[in-house]
């Protein structure tokens, strides 16, 4: 049973930081696309920052000099660090995957959410 385990949300003040992990735990041939997305009530799940299946990474929009993603493959896990977080930035936070279970079947995978919470 594959599993995306997040970690590191909470609640900074405006100008902090925080750092998200997300581990995905069991048996898998290998990792496609890993990344995070974010929700807000009564919103769409947006793009924040995610690697690529050619492990590029990508930046939704406003995080792009703020955020900063990265993955240490030996622990099949991946990093958000967001600096200079703004309280627009307060949202649920989710970890997404796509996963093979074997050369051929990927699957797509999300963590449970971690929240993060922006003070002014």
């Amino acid at each position: 049973q594959v599993q995306l385990v997040e970690s590191g949300g909470g609640l900074v003040q405006s100008g902090g930081s925080l750092r998200l992990s997300c581990t995905a735990s069991g048996r898998f041939f290998s990792i496609s696309t890993i990344g995070w997305y974010r929700q807000g009530s009564g919103t769409q799940r947006a793009l924040v920052a995610g690697f690529t299946e050619s492990n590029i990474p990508v930046y939704g929009d406003g995080v792009k000099g703020r955020f900063t993603i990265s993955r240490d493959n030996a622990k099949n896990t991946v990093y958000l660090q967001m600096n200079s977080l703004k309280s627009e930035d307060t949202d649920v936070y989710y970890c997404h995957a796509d996963i093979k279970a074997s050369p051929n079947y990927e699957y797509e995978y999300w963590g449970q959410g971690t929240r993060v919470a922006v003070s002014s």
